[in-house]
């Protein structure tokens, strides 16, 4: 097989103990790029040992500000491979009182390394924390005076969009046009594996998205819902960014199939229904009784249908995949949209009482309507292969972790869609109720906006690295979640107009094999 064969040929070229080019730093880079081309499940063992040997070193040596980019580098790969780094390994390289960085720290690509490295703070890290507002700071100065090559283009992505932000396959791509173009000397067979890797595991998102496209035209929802949004291809490339490897096939439908109807139950929450209308769904939705649906209005009928015999065959299809032993996963999956549909209940109530909530009000009751606990659910089912008590009990160890995830997502959803949201007339967003509540402008309000984006990212770093590492597999899918919402609403609302970046994105990532 063609990607044997390629493994087989970068594991003798660059692990092999006759490489001369097997120096620390060029091993750094290695797997670096075998990390942004998405073959880390290929070289597990491989980078495992070669980061060990690599930890050893640095923990010997005694001066690191000869190659600040390589302390930098070091100091993220054993971060984002679960090792202990302590900023301290940064202290050298960075003059706390004056508040720069070794001049060795001045060009683009490490000052770049820097950046990302900042992003990986934990609470109360301030030597990263001050290296990061330096980085940026820098970057910025040198870019303005820098004309646009590959690294520069690159560099102004990543200023605003760290890597520990984004979700990690969708950028594979570009990591490979970047090394293509940067002629950087990237390894021919790693770089004809990445590509392949890539149009293998695209095929299988085809196959999936071709299942619930027709799972989508079944339902035959578009005609009686006239005010929903079709958005099934949006929505499988969320589902995709969160699940991205080929074994997770289930993950990704089930994941599809909630969020569109998620999108439904929004536009019925928001548009369609009166309050009487929206509090007799919630109330039908807690009894989970089809007979129920007898007693709403029309496209409530249908909207409750859809989302009950749904959700009855995905538990199904759990229960058929745990073999029948442990619980039935339906309690767990329908209380889920209880505690949904409650929370879109809340925000029809404020709408219709004219109440604009504080923003603690708003996101104690935000963080749940974000959707993203509702989706933990399947993301922890998909990932367990025998679900028991004792399982869903082990699952509040990332509870935190869902939290913070949620009020990332919720405020990512605000940032995009609080301008179309206001010409609506919708209920109030988080920028709009800190606007009110402390009197300042748009711009203030989602500033800090983002410093609240920023230190739950600081809090998840932390929460993860005390994970187990069976744990942290569950948890990284969850975090993708939160990576998703700057995906999908960076430039806006990336489920409500189907133009634009979200399109471009599925263009090259679902519908466009790579030529090898």
């Amino acid at each position: 097989m063609e990607v044997e064969k390629l493994k087989e040929e970068v594991v003798s070229c660059k692990f092999s103990k006759k490489n001369d080019d097997s120096t620390p730093m060029a091993m750094l880079e290695l797997v670096d790029t075998i990390d942004k081309f998405g073959l880390s499940s290929y070289f597990y063992v491989q980078s495992k040992v070669a980061l060990e040997k690599i930890n050893m070193c640095m923990k010997s040596s005694s001066s690191k500000e000869e190659d600040p980019y390589a302390t930098a580098l070091c100091f993220r790969l054993l971060r984002e491979h679960g090792y202990h780094a302590s900023q301290d390994m940064l202290k050298e390289l960075f003059d706390s009182e004056g508040g720069v960085l070794t001049k060795k720290a001045s060009d683009l690509k490490t000052l770049l390394e820097f950046l990302e490295v900042s992003y990986l703070s934990m609470d109360g890290e301030n030597l990263l924390s001050d290296i990061r507002l330096v980085s940026i700071k820098n970057l910025k100065s040198l870019l303005c005076t820098s004309s646009d090559n590959i690294d520069v283009i690159f560099a102004k992505e990543y200023l605003n969009h760290p890597s520990a932000w984004r979700v990690g396959w969708y950028d594979v791509r570009r990591h490979m046009m970047f090394a293509q173009q940067a002629n950087n000397n990237t390894n021919p067979a790693l770089l004809n594996l990445a590509k392949l890797n890539f149009n293998i595991i695209q095929s299988t998102h085809q196959k999936d998205l071709k299942d619930v496209i027709r799972w989508w035209k079944n339902l035959d929802l578009v005609d009686d819902l006239f005010f929903a949004r079709d958005r099934i291809v949006e929505c499988f490339f969320f589902a995709a960014g969160i699940a991205p490897e080929p074994q997770h096939g289930n993950i990704r439908k089930w994941v599809t199939k909630v969020f569109q109807l998620v999108l439904i139950i929004d536009d019925v929450y928001d548009i369609y229904g009166s309050l009487a209308d929206v509090q007799q769904f919630t109330f039908a939705l807690d009894k989970w009784d089809p007979n129920e649906e007898e007693c709403l209005p029309g496209c409530m009928e249908v909207s409750f249908r859809a989302l009950y015999h749904t959700i009855q065959e995905i538990s199904a299809e759990i229960d058929h995949q745990q073999k029948g032993s442990g619980p039935s996963a339906l309690p767990y999956l329908k209380q889920g949209w209880v505690n949904f549909c409650k929370a879109m209940l809340v925000e029809a109530i404020w709408y219709h009482e004219g109440h604009i909530p504080t923003l603690e009000e708003y996101l104690n009751n935000g963080w749940i309507s974000s959707t993203v606990p509702l989706l933990s659910d399947y993301v922890i089912y998909g990932l367990t292969n025998k679900i028991t008590n004792e399982t869903l009990d082990s699952s509040k160890n990332f509870q935190e972790i869902i939290y913070l995830a949620s009020i990332i997502f919720r405020l990512c959803n605000d940032h995009g869609t609080t301008k179309a949201e206001l010409e609506r007339g919708d209920v109030a967003s988080s920028i709009i109720c800190y606007m009110q509540q402390e009197n300042v402008s748009e711009d203030v309000a989602r500033e800090h906006m983002e410093s609240i984006i920023l230190n739950s990212w600081k809090k998840i770093n932390y929460h993860f690295n005390t994970l187990s590492a069976s744990d942290r597999e569950i948890a990284k899918h969850v975090i993708n979640i939160a990576r998703m919402g700057h995906v999908m609403y960076q430039f806006g609302d990336g489920f409500g107009v189907q133009e634009g970046k979200t399109r471009d994105q599925i263009q090259i990532n679902l519908i466009e094999p790579i030529t090898i």
